[in-house]
């Protein structure tokens, strides 16, 4: 009886329940696909309002505070620096797939003011790897200008330069010495005739200069973190002016020197520097549209840049671990005389022979990386990494100081052991993703042949031809390893040793 009389009920509401029946089942499985669309983001700590995570990476080690952070949140990890998600790789696992797996997706380079500014608008068309120009580019810093047999052939000049050096470090022998603002000006004045030729800087001292732009590149800039409007905290804070200052400063220079590249009346130079091949490069319609002068200044300023002071923050914290670790310092340079003899300097033809040279300057790179952050790539698409989404125009920033110094990877990390490198398996060259000091994958830097050739003559030269002892009053515990920098880091301190002639070579 109850049924029959719900029944016409029934009847009377089926057609609606029929209707709604459909719109039911799209509203369900539109929560389903939303429910799928949610990303699986990294693993990331609290924000900030406005700020992010700037706060949690400030200081004057930034790599460190990144490396804190990964231990508490991942090797893969996620932050929000004023408006910009910035993914940070702090393993080996996810270097690799972010340079290797995934390079291709993540190899754009983000537009940050202070590099788009201090390396002209060429760099604008070097932030994609798929452009022609940068593509050609590349293949002429790779195979004309920064190529094995380009760097072999300023040998001479190195030699000349070193010889001078040595002088002059003869002269102040037995007295304490600042190596670090001596390396530092051979560097400057070995990479600027590998440049340019013999031209001098109008605005100081070009180790001053370079240091300048290195502490340009690697300060925050609130134009990077907050594109809407952190250019007006740049005008009002004085950042902008003084990064344009050491532009016009460098502009200024460069054009001088093409200036007198182009003079009909300049006598043959006696070797070719980068200018002279640029040039001839440059009327080559192979490519396309022309190298300009902007090209070649912008050339230039990587040269520059990446070759003077990376070269020698590396000898410096050579000659520091040494100092600190005089049984290395003495099998090294037992090695450089037993195979170099009584001649008056190392030449290069000897740094082969050197193994263990080799390796020192192995484990100075991978204790102190030049770049301890490698510079940033930017996703061009959503991606994978690590299992999780990243979405496209993240930064990505590489932790190689965390990396280099993984206990996961290295036997005692925080200790300077050459010999753990003797079998020969890992290298610097983008392989293996455990030592990333010169990066990998399509970024990899192209510089990596001159800077190497550069650090192991200078380091084999110092140490045959000089004992090296500290100042007087100081000890071995006294030697600081305290950073400073944040793009770059170098000693905080400069390092101060006593060179000491060594006798019986000729000349």
């Amino acid at each position: 009886m109850g049924l029959m009389a719900f029944h016409p009920l029934f009847l009377q509401w089926l057609p609606l329940l029929l209707l709604l029946l459909p719109i039911l089942c799209l509203f369900l499985l539109k929560q389903k696909n939303t429910q799928k669309k949610i990303p699986n983001l990294p693993p990331r700590p609290p924000t900030l309002p406005i700020i992010g995570n700037l706060h949690q990476i400030g200081g004057k080690a930034p790599h460190h505070s990144l490396w804190k952070l990964s231990q508490k949140y991942g090797p893969i990890m996620l932050l929000k620096l004023g408006q910009v998600p910035t993914l940070v790789i702090s393993s080996s696992e996810m270097a690799k797939e972010v340079l290797k797996t995934h390079d291709h997706q993540c190899c754009s380079r983000p537009p940050t003011e202070g590099s788009r500014r201090l390396s002209y608008n060429f760099l604008d068309v070097t932030f994609s790897p798929y452009s022609d120009y940068w593509s050609k580019m590349r293949k002429i810093c790779v195979s004309e200008l920064l190529s094995s047999a380009r760097v072999r052939s300023y040998r001479l000049l190195r030699k000349q330069e070193m010889t001078r050096f040595i002088n002059l470090v003869s002269e102040a022998s037995p007295n304490a010495i600042n190596l670090s603002e001596n390396v530092c000006s051979l560097i400057g004045t070995i990479v600027r005739r590998i440049g340019c030729g013999g031209t001098q800087f109008e605005c100081g001292k070009p180790e001053d200069a370079i240091k300048e732009a290195m502490t340009m590149l690697g300060s925050f800039s609130a134009a990077d973190f907050f594109p809407s409007f952190g250019w007006i905290v740049d005008v009002l804070t004085g950042f902008h002016a003084r990064r344009e200052k050491c532009f016009r400063d460098f502009d200024q220079f460069f054009q001088r020197v093409l200036d007198e590249h182009l003079d009909p009346s300049r006598p043959i130079p006696e070797h070719e520097d980068i200018i002279d091949v640029m040039i001839q490069l440059s009327e080559d319609q192979s490519i396309a549209g022309g190298l300009t002068k902007d090209h070649i200044k912008a050339v230039l300023m990587n040269v520059f840049l990446g070759g003077i002071n990376t070269s020698a923050i590396t000898i410096v914290w050579a000659m520091t671990e040494l100092s600190r670790n005089p049984p290395v310092m003495k099998k090294l340079q037992a090695e450089i005389r037993t195979c170099v003899g009584k001649k008056a300097m190392v030449e290069e033809s000897d740094i082969e022979n050197l193994h263990y040279l080799k390796l020192v300057v192995k484990e100075t790179l991978r204790l102190h990386p030049p770049a301890v952050l490698l510079l940033p790539h930017e996703t061009m698409v959503q991606c994978k990494i690590g299992g999780y989404d990243v979405h496209p125009k993240t930064r990505i920033h590489v932790n190689a100081w965390a990396i280099n110094r993984d206990p996961r990877n290295w036997k005692e990390p925080e200790e300077f052991i050459p010999e753990r490198f003797e079998n020969g398996c890992i290298d610097f060259k983008g392989q293996h993703f455990e030592f990333l000091t010169f990066g990998a994958g399509r970024r990899i830097c192209p510089g990596l042949v001159m800077g190497t050739t550069n650090v192991e003559f200078v380091l084999a030269n110092l140490l045959y031809c000089f004992d090296w002892g500290l100042p007087s009053g100081m000890k071995i515990e006294d030697i600081s390893l305290e950073e400073e920098g944040t793009f770059t880091v170098y000693r905080k301190l400069p390092l101060y040793l006593v060179p000491i002639k060594l006798a019986g070579l000729e000349g």
